[in-house]
């Protein structure tokens, strides 16, 4: 008998226990927080939802500025409400200012994002559809052949019209200038050294042997060339460099003894 009431309590103390953890789990699972779905709350809204912005530069505000001009019954009324459209889309738009049709750009603008049904006044016609989609004219690109690009096609120029001066003092002095000229091009690339004789070469060469230094003439050393790329123009302020105060160095010595004040 009594082993019958210690298995029977043993059985009761069990089962205590069971629905003591079961109460424990089912508490823990009350609390445990639910996903949050915004998209049950009312007056929210996901941008995928929302109707896809002409010009998102503008931002959802100034497109609801545009819809609400257009939900407007009274012309004049949509009128003065497109022109402080247009004021604040040219703050928005500052770099436009400097173009010269600064204001028919930003009309523009309002016309397609009102999806071209805003009804105003406008100082400008709407644009058609063919002037939106038209593309700019092709810039024409010089395709011309430079024999040695390391010259440029500058050099070239000089050479042609130096070519077509008249014999004299002038045009040998212009010579000697595009050879020195050519030469400092040709350290630009070949920072080592280069020969007089392959600058003199590629003048003739450029300009079809009609442009040749007398024997006496020198072109500039190379470590001068290099020298002067080094250093700049010489009209260059260096700003590093700070005039002395003229009294000997002494500055230095006296705000390090001066004593602070309190």
């Amino acid at each position: 008998m009594a082993d019958g009431c210690f298995v029977l309590s043993s059985y009761i103390r069990t089962g205590r226990c069971l629905f003591t953890r079961l109460g424990t789990v089912l508490w823990i699972a009350t609390r445990v927080p639910q996903p949050f779905d915004a998209m049950s709350l009312p007056g929210l809204e996901y941008n995928t939802q929302r109707s896809q912005l002409p010009i998102p530069e503008y931002g959802r505000n100034v497109q609801r500025m545009v819809d609400h001009c257009m939900e407007m019954e009274d012309r004049e009324q949509r009128t003065r409400a497109a022109k402080a459209i247009i004021q604040v889309i040219g703050r928005l738009n500052p770099q436009l200012r400097n173009s010269d049709n600064f204001e028919r750009t930003l009309w523009d603008h309002l016309w397609i994002m009102s999806n071209m049904k805003l009804d105003v006044d406008a100082p400008y016609p709407m644009p058609t559809a063919a002037e939106l989609e038209s593309k700019p004219e092709r810039v024409p690109y010089p395709q011309t052949t430079i024999k040695y690009g390391h010259y440029g096609k500058m050099v070239q120029r000089m050479i042609d019209q130096c070519g077509a001066m008249a014999d004299g003092e002038q045009k040998e002095a212009y010579t000697a200038v595009i050879a020195n000229h050519m030469k400092k091009q040709f350290l630009t690339w070949n920072r080592d050294t280069v020969p007089d004789p392959v600058i003199l070469k590629d003048l003739a060469e450029l300009s079809k042997g009609t442009l040749r230094l007398k024997p006496e003439v020198q072109l500039a050393a190379t470590a001068d060339l290099l020298r002067a790329q080094q250093n700049g123009p010489r009209n260059e302020v260096d700003l590093r460099r700070r005039p002395s105060n003229g009294g000997g160095g002494g500055g230095k010595k006296r705000n390090r003894n001066r004593k602070k004040r309190y």
